[in-house]
């Protein structure tokens, strides 16, 4: 008879919780038809947990999967399907209308069928990915679109569409016996310029321009091409490197009546070897497109050995590998040539984490060299904005450092909780502990530079001008508070931290919370919303710059409510604050108007923005006069207007005096939250 204990392990063994030795991993099953652990692919990824010694397996038995799969956040998991025909994830959106849509977003992250994040070490096998917008789409359509100038996007059938996107942190990504198809460009789009790697073996990939699109490293190997855009079927940017280089080697081309072999816009370097084209492909060399930077400081680099079109080569097809720089032989080229030691590929088993001495982030390393020494980040150094993505010259990277005492550490525009919330996550991936210090200490700054009463200033230590007053504006005080509820709760990668933190920011949360219900204003004893930014002493609304005088805000009050709806436990004072907030933003949106952008030839920036009546259309104004609710425009004057059209254009045109903010809140999230609490319109909870 088997022991309690015996019994416990055999059933951890079962779940996959425990191995038999070095050797078990844990599986998922997934089954369309319910048979399996999950029956959609996303259930499967979320029931895994981020951190995994051993690779884990999501076995997906055949069938039809019409779902979008995000994979943020966790490491080494192999995605293998029962047959690559078999198996099909489909999902159709075009990438034009994902940017468009306010859960989308202008990074493109979510923007494919298959969506893959700060997830290293990640298999694809026996899959078939596709992105079905172009198929089903009739002909182009017009979309309202709030971040075009002119509030409308066509979204064309042919545009981009991708299968599988893979953004910076997804790194080492095995694809074997997969497919990727879509009409339109960039159906297969690895991007991490600077430290993406890259190996497809026996795939199939179908699409319109530049519809294998890698950056960084890439290995392809046995697969077909299939092309239906005449520009180009490949496209690599390599600039992040010298080195970089995207290498097919025996791979098929074919598609549509002259399509283009390939392209590049930036740094780019191509080895092609042993492939096999089409007889109506283009008499076209691989080519630089005008309307990029194009090949600067390595020049062109575009190599051949060993490729044959059916029906007679063309004249560039002639081998000219031997021109290439420390030009390799032919039966050197292999992945692991590719990868250049970053990566050593073995294809008998999934690809495992790189060693921690071997771990570097390249986002994470320029946001060392931004923090200041109080602890927090810039948003911007003089006028020019902060950005991670831009490469850092020696001298840049001497200056910046050399800066570090600059006092303009703030929480505006995200910042110290973007770098935050990065770096805990790029610790998680890389154990690279200098990460881990540099979020512990902006954890340490956002703790510093919190107001007794809860409030945090814009800026800290620079208490200029209206630096120092309390301010929700963008959501400033909200990101610290979330960023500091998520050490407190030890949430997810923020369990990492410093345990000594973790008491520090449950009083942080706790007085900020606090500081929420004081600055709700009382408007004839009743409480309706927030200004964007109150009085540090009084805790009233205040004046910020020309255009933002004292005044609720149809804006910032959203993120506010949202926030507290995120308190796990509700006190009553939170409940009655939350549902207040919400009566306010019912009883003063502005039903039947929309804002609209227009081309104006006669004004100074050539655009304007005008309020216009609109059935099923609702607005909210950004700002309300404190004890009317009627909607305010201000302009650089200081003075209140009534109406839009009475200030500046420069103002109208630049700044957003109304828009949709609490809609979605409204409409879903709130009446959720109801649910979750249990509380019912009005009352507090049980």
């Amino acid at each position: 008879m088997k022991t309690t204990l015996q019994l416990l392990f055999l059933l951890l063994v079962g779940l996959g919780k425990v191995g038999l030795g070095t050797t078990l991993a844990q599986q998922v099953t997934v089954a369309e038809d319910g048979s399996g652990s999950f029956r959609t692919i996303q259930a499967a990824v979320n029931s895994l947990p981020n951190e995994a010694t051993q690779p884990r397996t999501v076995f997906i038995k055949n069938g039809t999967y019409r779902e979008k799969v995000f994979v943020d956040g966790k490491a080494n998991i192999v995605f293998k399907g029962q047959s690559e025909k078999g198996v099909v994830l489909t999902y159709a959106q075009a990438r034009d209308a994902w940017r468009c849509d306010p859960a989308g977003g202008p990074d493109d992250w979510g923007v494919a069928t298959l969506n893959l994040r700060n997830s290293p070490d990640i298999t694809l096998e026996n899959l078939t990915v596709v992105n079905s917008y172009g198929f089903d789409a009739t002909g182009d359509v017009v979309l309202d679109c709030p971040a075009e100038p002119s509030g409308k996007k066509t979204v064309s059938k042919t545009g981009h569409q991708m299968a599988l996107r893979t953004m910076p942190g997804a790194t080492r990504i095995t694809v074997k016996h997969c497919t990727f198809r879509a009409l339109g460009g960039d159906t297969v789009s690895p991007w991490d310029t600077e430290a993406g790697l890259y190996y497809f073996k026996d795939c199939t990939m179908e699409g319109g321009v530049d519809f294998y699109c890698p950056r960084g490293w890439a290995y392809a190997e046995n697969c077909r091409f299939i092309c239906h855009n005449p520009n180009a079927a490949i496209w690599h940017d390599g600039s992040g490197n010298r080195d970089s280089k995207t290498v097919l080697k025996n791979c098929r081309f074919t598609g549509d009546d002259n399509f283009k072999l390939g392209r590049f816009h930036r740094e780019a370097q191509f080895y092609l070897i042993g492939c096999k084209f089409a007889k109506n492909m283009a008499d076209a060399d691989i080519y630089w497109a005008e309307s990029g930077p194009g090949a600067k400081q390595w020049g062109r680099r575009v190599y051949y050995y060993d490729c044959h079109r059916k029906g007679g080569d063309y004249a560039w097809m002639k081998n000219n590998l031997a021109t290439a720089e420390n030009a390799p032989s032919p039966r050197a080229i292999n992945a692991n040539w590719t990868f250049g030691g970053r990566w050593n590929v073995d294809l008998s088993k999934p690809a495992l984490p790189a060693p921690a001495s071997a771990a570097v982030d390249t986002i994470a390393e320029k946001m060392l060299v931004f923090q200041r020494s109080v602890g927090g980040w810039p948003k911007a150094v003089g006028e020019v904005k902060v950005n991670y993505d831009h490469k850092l010259t020696a001298a840049q990277r001497a200056a910046t450092l050399a800066d570090k005492n600059r006092t303009d550490a703030t929480i505006d525009n995200n910042a110290t909780a973007r770098e935050i919330t990065y770096l805990v996550e790029a610790f998680r991936r890389t154990n690279n502990p200098a990460y881990r210090q540099a979020a512990e200490n902006g954890i340490r700054f956002l703790l510093k530079m919190q107001y007794p009463n809860g409030g945090f200033p814009q800026y800290y230590p620079d208490f200029s001008n209206y630096r120092h007053q309390i301010t929700y504006n963008d959501d400033a005080m909200v990101r610290a508070l979330t960023v500091l509820r998520n050490v407190a709760q030890q949430k997810d990668q923020f369990a990492i931290v410093d345990p000594g933190l973790v008491a520090q920011a449950k009083e942080a949360v706790d007085r900020g919370i606090s500081c929420i219900l004081k600055t709700q204003y009382v408007q004839n004893g009743k409480l309706t919303a927030w200004c964007a930014q109150h009085d540090e002493k009084t805790l009233l609304p205040a004046k910020a710059r020309a255009f933002e005088l004292a005044s609720l805000s149809g804006d910032e009050t959203v993120g506010i409510v949202r926030f507290l709806m995120g308190v796990d436990k509700p006190s009553e004072p939170v409940t009655t604050a939350i549902e207040s907030a919400v009566a306010w933003l019912n009883a003063v949106k502005m039903e039947g108007f929309a804002m609209k952008e227009i081309d104006a030839p006669k004004e100074p920036r050539g655009k304007d923005r005008v309020i216009v009546p609109e059935a099923g259309s609702t607005l909210w104004a950004r700002f309300y006069e404190l004890n009317t609710n009627r909607p305010i425009y201000v302009g650089r004057d200081s003075q209140v207007h009534y109406h839009l059209t009475e200030i500046e254009n420069e103002r109208r045109a630049g700044y957003l005096y109304a828009g949709t903010w609490p809609a979605k809140l409204l409409e879903k999230e709130y009446p959720a939250w109801q649910k979750r609490v249990n509380t019912a319109p009005g009352e507090a909870k049980k």
